[in-house]
């Protein structure tokens, strides 16, 4: 049966899109209490289910899909710009599609807009008033506000019309760095991408014997079981040593290990990996938010899914893109070195190079010097930066890595950063290596 927070959740998601909800409504309708009807709203904001905006309140929005991350809605855009809703509050959960700039002309304006657009402009009220009836919402730049027959022709046609205190071009830009956030987004891979669900996997109930533990090791690939309660909730995990020795009439609960290291399906997949490979774990639980299993990821599920991704074209550019991008390596007999060139992105506020770019180069130099001498994956515990002295903006700079120690499953390497002959950068980098499937 369902819990009381499992039925809000479900109560929440059969609403209409564009639906307001109150805190003290669900509670009445649900017949629960009202700290619990506030805990589900959260969880369903989390989710994507709700929106909270403010002198606005909670309304049931579209639930995005990931295929679908580069698009705003016109709640999202209010947090962006610090915006305050004027009129046509009933489609805030409507997505934007694209935003065109009003400077210019009424008759040429018109020409860019179309349904679910957005309009950007300053204090031109027919402006307004043609964008909306056009089927466009409306941003209204420096905060101006709008004559009241705007307003209701806003309601009227359920298109958001929002005042905020920035300019045009200010907003824009604000607007355009969001979108392309969530393009960097899209691309991040999250445990719920591929997690298999608990349906087809094997778990054990605490009130199982250990003769159930022997059965399912006999018919799977494996020996890492996660132990759950009455409720599914993950109580505990039963691995190969914790058996030896046990008789197989004991109960589970009773030589499980308590409280296993388990991940939420909006965990990344780079942070599973790191973790499953620091801690040696071949299998871990994920769960949600109130600890209920809902499926398993196994070691080589991440580094097949982390493989691919290395193999995908990137839409966002990262920092880290950036720097790999512009690296290239240099082999003279044994001694093997990388070469860049300090681009504007690269450089902190001084125009000198970024520190943090610095550390990018050191962990992609370590990479892809483990990649040349065909190591394996390299998973970074710990970078020792020992000194840095300003790189300029367009120089040129020469990495030279050298190992100092090196094993099985881990290696630490010496990193230098030259530019003309000086050594401008010194750091010592240690990792465990992964071999590739």
């Amino acid at each position: 049966m369902a819990t009381k927070h499992e039925q809000i959740l479900n109560h929440i998601e059969s609403l209409k899109v564009g639906n307001k909800i109150s805190v003290r409504q669900v509670a009445k309708d649900l017949s629960v209490s009202e700290g619990t009807a506030y805990r589900a709203i959260k969880e369903a904001e989390n989710q994507g289910l709700v929106s909270t905006i403010e002198r606005v309140g909670t309304i049931r929005i579209e639930q995005k899909k990931k295929e679908n991350f580069e698009h705003l809605t016109f709640a999202e855009i209010i947090g962006i710009v610090d915006g305050q809703v004027l009129g046509g509050r009933e489609g805030l959960y409507k997505t934007l599609h694209k935003f065109v700039i009003g400077a210019m002309k009424t008759d040429a304006m018109m020409r860019y807009l179309e349904k679910d657009s957005l309009l950007i402009i300053g204090n031109r009220v027919e402006a307004h008033r043609l964008a909306l009836e056009e089927g466009a919402a409306v941003l209204i730049t420096g905060g101006f506000d709008t004559e009241d027959h705007i307003k209701r022709l806003a309601d009227e046609k359920q298109l958001p019309i929002i005042s905020t205190s920035y300019d045009t071009f200010t907003v824009a830009a604000m607007i355009n760095r969001a979108i392309y956030d969530q393009l960097i987004k899209k691309e991040i891979v999250l445990v719920g991408d591929i997690y298999t669900p608990y349906e087809n996997t094997h778990y054990l109930k605490r009130t199982d014997t250990l003769e159930r533990w022997y059965f399912l090791k006999e018919h799977t690939t494996h020996s890492r079981y996660p132990v759950v309660d009455e409720q599914m909730r993950v109580v505990g995990i039963v691995t190969s040593k914790d058996v030896i020795g046990k008789a197989s009439d004991l109960l589970i609960e009773r030589i499980m290990t308590k409280s296993p290291m388990t991940v939420l399906k909006e965990t990344s997949l780079a942070y599973a990996a790191h973790m499953m490979v620091w801690e040696g774990i071949e299998i871990v639980p994920v769960v949600s938010p109130n600890h209920r299993l809902i499926g398993l990821i196994s070691r080589q599920d991440v580094l097949k899914a982390l493989q691919h991704v290395q193999r995908q074209p990137q839409v966002g550019e990262t920092i880290d893109d950036i720097v790999t991008s512009g690296l290239t390596m240099q082999k003279d007999g044994h001694h093997i070195s990388f070469r860049s060139q300090i681009t504007p992105q690269m450089t902190n506020s001084l125009g000198t190079l970024s520190n943090g770019v610095f550390v990018s180069f050191i962990t992609e130099v370590s990479s892809r010097l483990m990649t040349h001498m065909k190591k394996g994956d390299l998973v970074v515990e710990n970078i020792s930066v020992y000194f840095i002295k300003p790189v300029q903006l367009e120089s040129k700079i020469e990495i030279s890595p050298r190992i100092l120690e090196i094993g099985r499953k881990s290696v630490k390497i010496d990193i230098e950063l030259h530019h003309e002959k000086d050594i401008v950068g010194k750091a010592v980098l240690i990792g465990q290596l992964i071999d590739r499937y």
